[in-house]
């Protein structure tokens, strides 16, 4: 569950796409931050431990990065399953803190190193999370 931080706005607008037909988010329409779905999380952490010990060039920490999205572009994903969907914006204290955040994350020595690569895109999410969202919403996925 959600518990009110910036980038809580990425989880509730599913929830509230299929529980309310209507969110009013906290960021503006086209703030950018980066994000990572879990499971390309999990992906990196297991390809990097199976890194052979001689590509680790980097001792302390790696850049990893899946995607940059604005709420905006979340919505606009969100239509084809929703088509009455809507969204207002009204952003708050936390559009001061996204804006000082940067907008996409540099993991070219990642992908050097250890060939990391994510392999969700924001399509990919919102279809995965889509067709496997919990029963108790109510909702049957469009085929």
């Amino acid at each position: 569950e959600p518990g009110g931080g910036t980038t809580d706005y990425a989880v509730e607008i599913y929830r509230e796409a299929i529980t309310h037909g209507k969110y009013e988010c906290f960021l503006s329409e086209n703030t950018y931050l980066p994000m990572m779905y879990m499971q390309d999380a999990i992906d990196a952490t297991l390809q990097l431990m199976d890194a052979p010990k001689e590509n680790i060039t980097i001792r302390t920490s790696y850049n990893i990065v899946g995607m940059s999205f604005s709420p905006k572009e979340i919505y606009n994903s969100l239509l084809p399953y929703f088509p009455d969907f809507k969204i207002k914006y009204e952003p708050d204290f936390r559009q001061a803190i996204a804006d000082s955040w940067p907008k996409s994350i540099n993991d070219s020595i990642a992908k050097a190193d250890w060939n990391w690569q994510a392999k969700f895109d924001l399509k990919m999410m919102t279809q995965t999370i889509i067709a496997n969202l919990p029963a108790q919403f109510g909702y049957t996925p469009v085929k």
